[in-house]
C-alpha cells in the first residue's frame, strides 16, 4: 500500500544519505593517507645494494636493524605487484613499484630451500639464513608474492615460470597441512589433536589469489592436479569449527579439538584473537561472495559480528588483541593492548558487509573504526602508522616496522577500502 510503499522509499533516501556521507568524510583521508603509507615504504625500505626490503624502520623510516623477515619480504613483493597491476597510479609510482617489486621478487627466490620448498623466516642482509620457523606461513606469503608477480610481468615464460614454482610450493603447503612432521612438529603422546584457525583461513585466502584469472591466459587453470574447490570447501568446514554461538557470549576460538569442540580445560582453547577472527571472517565473506553461497555469507557475517562485539572495548575504544572466552585472564602480557593490524581487518570486513548487506550499521561501524585508528595509529608527520597502542590508546613502541609488522595490513587495508568507498 501507498503507507508501506512511503516508508520503504525513506528508508532507501535514508541510507543514501549515510553512503553519501561516509563516501564523502573518508573517500579523501583514505587516499591521502594511502599515498602517505606507500611513499613511506618506497623512500625508506627498498636496499639498492643487495636487494629485498629493510623491514625494521624507526619513527622516521631509519634502519635499526638490517635483518629481513622473509615473511614481510614475500607481503611487500604481493603488495607492491597487487597495487602496481590494480590501482590507478602515475606512470612514474607505477614504473618504481614494478622496479621495487621485480628487486624484492629476485631477493625473495634466494630465501626457498629448492630441496624441500621450505622458506627461511630470516636471513641478513645478504640473505643468507638465519632463522627457519616450524611454521608455514613463510611459504605462503612467498606463494602469494611470486604468483602475483606472475600477473604482473609481461613476459610470458617468466609468467610460466613463476606460477609452476607457486603451484609446486602450495603443493608443499598442502602436504604440511595434512601432515606438519616435516615442519619439525611431530604430534606427541600427550598431546590432543587441535586445529588452529590460522591454518584454513591463510590456505582459503592463498587460493583465493591462485585462482585468480590471468588476463589474456588460461594459465589460472593450471593446478598441478589439485583441487582448489574441494580444499576450498575444506577451509570453510575447517573455519566453521571454531565457531561457538551456543557459548555465552557467541565466540570464535583461535584453537579448537580436531573435531572442533571446544578446549575450554586449557587457556590455549579458550583464546579469542578478535582481529583474527575478523580477519577470518572477511576472507570467508569473499569466498562466499565469489561462489555465491549465501550460507557461508551469513556465516561470515555472524564471525564478523560476533567478534568485533566482544573486541571492542567499551570504555577506551579499539579492539583488544587478546580474550579469554571464560573471562580468565589471557595469558598473553599484551592482552589489552591496541594492534594496528586488527584495525585494519576491521576496516575492510566492515565495507565489505555492508557491500553484501546494504545494512547501514555496518557504515557506522566502519566509520567508528575509521575515526580510532586515525586518531590513533597514524603518523601525519612522519607517515604510516604506528603498530602498538596500551589499552587507553598511547604509542608503546615507536618503530614502524619490525618483524612483525611490515608493508602489508596498513596499505592493504587502506587499497580495499579505498576501491570499496569508491564503490558505495
Amino acid at each position: 500500500n501507498a503507507e508501506t510503499w512511503g516508508i520503504q522509499a525513506q528508508i532507501r533516501r535514508s541510507s543514501m544519505a549515510t553512503r553519501e556521507s561516509i563516501k564523502s568524510k573518508w573517500s579523501a583521508r583514505f587516499k591521502s593517507e594511502f599515498d602517505g603509507v606507500m611513499n613511506f615504504w618506497l623512500q625508506h625500505s627498498i636496499d639498492n645494494e643487495h636487494g629485498g626490503f629493510f623491514n625494521c624502520l624507526d619513527v622516521d623510516g631509519k634502519v635499526y636493524d638490517t635483518r629481513k623477515h622473509v615473511w614481510l619480504q614475500g607481503r611487500q613483493v604481493w603488495m607492491f605487484s597487487k597495487i602496481a597491476r590494480d590501482t590507478p597510479i602515475g606512470d612514474e609510482t607505477r614504473s618504481k613499484l614494478v622496479a621495487a617489486a621485480r628487486g624484492g621478487l629476485d631477493f625473495l627466490r634466494k630465501t626457498r630451500r629448492p630441496s624441500d620448498n621450505r622458506v627461511y623466516f630470516c636471513v641478513n642482509r645478504e640473505g643468507e639464513p638465519l632463522e627457519l620457523q616450524r611454521k608455514l606461513f613463510s611459504e605462503c606469503f612467498y606463494i602469494m608474492a611470486i604468483n602475483e608477480f606472475a600477473h604482473l610481468t609481461t613476459d610470458e615464460a617468466e609468467r610460466v615460470s613463476l606460477r609452476e614454482e607457486a603451484l609446486a610450493v602450495f603443493e608443499s603447503v598442502w602436504a604440511w597441512i595434512q601432515d606438519p612432521s616435516p615442519l619439525g612438529r611431530p604430534q606427541l603422546s600427550g598431546q590432543q589433536a587441535s586445529s588452529s584457525l590460522a591454518i584454513p583461513m591463510i590456505t582459503l585466502n592463498l587460493l583465493t589469489e591462485l585462482k585468480q584469472p590471468f588476463e589474456g591466459s588460461s594459465l589460472h587453470e593450471n593446478t598441478h592436479g589439485l583441487d582448489f574447490d574441494a580444499i576450498s570447501k575444506w577451509c570453510a568446514v575447517q573455519i566453521d569449527k571454531h565457531i561457538h554461538f551456543e557459548l555465552t557470549p557467541p565466540v570464535v576460538l583461535e584453537t579448537v579439538g580436531h573435531d572442533g569442540k571446544p578446549l575450554l580445560d586449557t587457556y590455549d582453547g579458550r583464546l579469542i584473537n578478535p582481529g583474527h577472527a575478523i580477519e577470518a571472517g572477511w576472507f570467508l565473506l569473499q569466498h562466499a561472495e565469489n561462489s555465491n553461497d549465501d550460507s557461508l555469507r551469513q556465516t561470515a557475517l555472524k564471525m564478523i559480528d560476533a567478534s568485533f562485539d566482544i573486541g571492542w572495548d567499551k570504555q577506551y575504544g579499539g579492539i583488544y588483541y587478546f580474550l579469554d572466552c571464560k573471562n580468565y585472564s589471557p595469558i598473553q602480557l599484551e592482552w589489552d593492548m591496541k594492534l594496528w593490524w586488527p584495525h585494519c581487518e576491521a576496516l575492510i570486513a566492515f565495507l565489505m558487509a555492508y557491500r553484501a548487506t546494504g545494512d547501514d550499521r555496518y557504515l557506522s561501524l566502519f566509520d567508528q573504526v575509521a575515526q580510532y585508528s586515525f586518531d590513533h595509529f597514524s603518523d601525519p608527520e612522519n607517515g604510516e602508522w604506528f603498530g602498538y597502542l596500551n589499552r587507553q590508546g598511547m604509542v608503546t613502541h615507536r618503530f614502524k616496522g619490525g618483524p612483525y609488522k611490515g608493508c602489508f595490513h596498513v596499505p592493504r587495508a587502506l587499497w580495499m577500502c579505498r576501491k570499496l568507498l569508491s564503490e558505495l
